[in-house]
């Protein structure tokens, strides 16, 4: 497969002003010379070449383009590899694909241009995965926690940390082949343990970064709870700014959680607006209110609304009751309408006259992220490299367990070069085909 000449649409598939299409492999600068209006066989690498793509068996020219080359391994793919710049046309872009398929090539996989440069040890898997991160981003923060990874800052954190593991274990592996080698050497318990601990902190950091990292890449979910027509929908549609949410004087309108997302301070909000929560007897209705409840679970944040012009009831204590071990914030709404008379102290807003900063100041507040901070600042981002450094950081507790209850340093090592194994798996030097596969088949063609 790796030897195979792949072509696909590295733009998007749309008719623009222009296109890239990329044809990668070891033969892909002869295949392309096939079907181009000049040799390139002599041509260097890096090169912009002018001509056209022709079909020479009907003896027509297809489109008016510009080539680049890049040879190997001076490539992203570190492969040979054409980047065709033609028009933006669809039919245009089509009958250029269909010429390179004809010559040999065949459709790229999703992903699979930069499964190849990973393959091919041009990037490491941290580093794949940000370029994914970059083309999904929809934030500031979303950009800085790849740009960092893809620059390579985060993968030299997992090597650090791969490093001083490899020291240990070289200290503990002449302890047990080379009992008499140097006294100087000699590995106790106790400088055993020093050096675990220490391994340990830096595994803890790195972790609470990560999870930052995974916050600030996917978003804080918020979830918009309260009783029926307490203006969940209308705020939700200010904060969108968009109709989103149907908005009636009918209570209960809102019969599923309606979704939306807005960008806050540099950070991605998922906000979710839910249905009423109270005693129903409408079938429809307790399907949404159990919806919300679920939504109350998976919610970061809590915006829970109340008409502030309404004195509190049995239900508004349960639903505070609720929430109550959750990160929320109290929005009082409608107070267009007349005063607080609820009894409870919280963000007063009024959805009707769009006046919700205040809301949005107290948002920023309570998520307690600046993005701007965390600028440049390399850190895991996803569940995979997090999941994977928490597996690590679990075998660590082994051997320092293990350690601890005075057992052989051979049986301490066991557990380490399965930490080991995990920061490696991290960064995708040790291959499982199956894993590879499923990151990038959510790749976009083309990439």
């Amino acid at each position: 497969m790796m030897n195979d000449v792949i072509v696909a649409l590295a733009t998007p598939p749309m008719n623009s002003a222009l296109a890239i299409i990329r044809v990668s492999g070891d033969n892909a600068i002869e295949l392309v010379e096939k079907m181009f209006s000049k040799e390139l066989k002599n041509i260097s690498g890096n090169t912009m070449v002018y001509g056209f793509i022709v079909d020479k068996e009907n003896k027509k020219n297809i489109d008016e383009v510009m080539i680049g080359i890049y040879r190997a391994p001076r490539s992203f793919t570190g492969e040979n590899l054409v980047e065709i710049n033609c028009h933006g046309g669809m039919f245009i872009v089509n009958n250029i694909i269909k010429e390179a398929i004809k010559h040999g090539a065949r459709m790229a996989e999703k992903g699979e241009y930069t499964k190849r440069a990973y393959l091919n040890g041009k990037l490491d898997l941290i580093q794949a995965e940000a370029i994914h991160d970059m083309i999904m981003a929809t934030s500031e923060g979303n950009v800085s926690v790849a740009m960092s990874s893809l620059k390579g800052k985060t993968s030299s954190v997992i090597d650090g940390l791969v490093d001083d593991i490899l020291d240990i274990r070289s200290l503990i592996e002449v302890n047990i082949d080379y009992p008499e080698y140097d006294e100087a050497s000699l590995i106790t318990q106790f400088s055993l343990k020093e050096q675990l601990n220490k391994l340990k902190d830096k595994i803890n950091k790195t972790l609470n970064d990560g999870f930052l990292g995974k916050i600030i890449t996917d978003g804080v979910k918020v979830a918009l709870v309260g009783k029926p027509n307490v203006g969940k929908s209308s705020l939700l549609n200010v904060l969108l700014q968009e109709d989103k949410a149907i908005v009636t004087d009918i209570a209960g309108t809102t019969r599923d959680v309606v979704e939306g997302k807005i960008n806050l301070n540099g950070l991605t909000i998922h906000l979710y607006d839910t249905a009423g929560i109270r005693e129903a007897t409408d079938i429809v209705e307790k399907i949404g209110v159990s919806k919300s409840k679920e939504a109350i679970d998976k919610a970061d944040v809590i915006l829970l609304i109340f008409d502030g012009t309404n004195k509190l009831d049995d239900e508004d204590y349960k639903m505070l009751e609720m929430t109550e071990n959750k990160k929320r914030i109290i929005v009082l709404n409608k107070l267009d309408k007349g005063e607080n008379i609820t009894g409870l102290s919280g963000i007063e807003v009024s959805a009707k006259e769009n006046n919700i900063q205040v809301l949005k100041d107290e948002l920023i507040k309570v998520i307690g992220i600046n993005t701007k901070d965390y600028e440049n600042k390399p850190m895991l981002s996803n569940t995979r490299q997090i999941g994977l450094l928490k597996q690590a950081s679990k075998y660590l507790d082994n051997a320092i367990l293990a350690n601890d209850n005075g057992l052989s340093v051979d049986l301490v090592a066991v557990d380490l070069q399965d930490c080991y194994y995990s920061l490696l798996d991290i960064l995708g030097k040790r291959r499982q085909d199956e894993i590879i596969d499923s990151i990038f088949s959510k790749f976009c063609l083309g990439k």
